[in-house]
């Protein structure tokens, strides 16, 4: 299958396909060349396209990276195997740079007041990585080449004045994911039942998230209410956030399915 043709393939929007040429083009360019080149920063749909294109159209595997090791949104680097993975990705040369943005005691600054904030300044969400918000303090990973113009024009969040450095990766200040665990019996292990017991929806409101193409399945746009869930998968529903199947516990005298939900808050 030819380049075109497997992008295509590939790819449910028009933007998926303007992706994977941009992922073609970098990881050929630097395979060809014995370079290392990185993409800008991919969600975790586009992290499993871009790994089914690099996969199927027999270029090099890349490695994925997004500045610490549990990082949502990564880039897509081909390193030559003349480069130290640990050692390029975590030094000066690394495409992914980090930047740390503190305010005052007085003001209050949220994950989306600072992704509305760089967004209004005309800054793409392909040049950002995760933002680690903490008390006073918020970690910005973000694409090296961009990192000095952030520097410089990042000096306020809304009306909040705020104060930019730059820091090492291994600086980072990740916060602890803070999840909360609901424990309940389903049907049957359907994404539209697990969906509706995970965020407290009924289960009609569930299957048309699903209709509606806003739901992901371990990052896959699902279309299926009864598409079959299984233990250890992640499911994403825009607008009410994402939650993951810790354990499947079995039936219960009634027949019904108990489960081990985790809602990331």
């Amino acid at each position: 299958m030819d380049r075109q043709k497997l992008i295509l393939s590939l790819s449910e929007t028009q933007e998926d396909q303007i992706l994977l040429a941009r992922v073609w083009d970098r990881i050929s360019a630097g395979f060809q060349r014995s370079i290392p080149s990185a993409t800008s920063f991919l969600s975790g749909r586009e992290q499993l396209l871009a790994e089914q294109l690099c996969r199927q159209g027999k270029l090099p595997e890349p490695v994925f990276f997004g500045g610490y090791a549990a990082a949502e949104r990564r880039v897509a680097i081909y390193l030559p195997d003349y480069l130290e993975p640990e050692e390029y990705l975590s030094g000066e040369e690394s495409p992914v740079a980090a930047l740390r943005v503190t305010w005052s005691d007085y003001d209050s600054l949220s994950h989306r007041d600072f992704l509305g904030s760089l967004m209004g300044q005309g800054i793409k969400r392909e040049i950002l990585g995760d933002l680690l918000p903490g008390e006073g303090v918020c970690d910005v990973l973000v694409l090296r080449d961009m990192a000095d113009y952030l520097f410089r024009e990042l000096t306020h969040v809304g009306r909040a004045k705020v104060r930019t450095e730059r820091i090492a990766l291994n600086d980072l200040q990740v916060p602890e994911q803070r999840v909360k665990t609901v424990r309940d019996t389903v049907a049957s292990l359907r994404l539209d039942s697990i969906l509706a017991s995970g965020f407290g929806q009924g289960r009609s409101k569930a299957a048309a998230l699903v209709h509606a193409a806003r739901v992901e399945l371990n990052h896959k746009t699902v279309l299926k209410p009864d598409a079959p869930v299984s233990e250890g998968d992640v499911i994403s529903a825009r607008g009410l956030g994402k939650l993951r199947v810790k354990q499947v516990k079995g039936q219960t005298k009634k027949g019904r399915v108990a489960v081990e939900l985790e809602r990331y808050l």
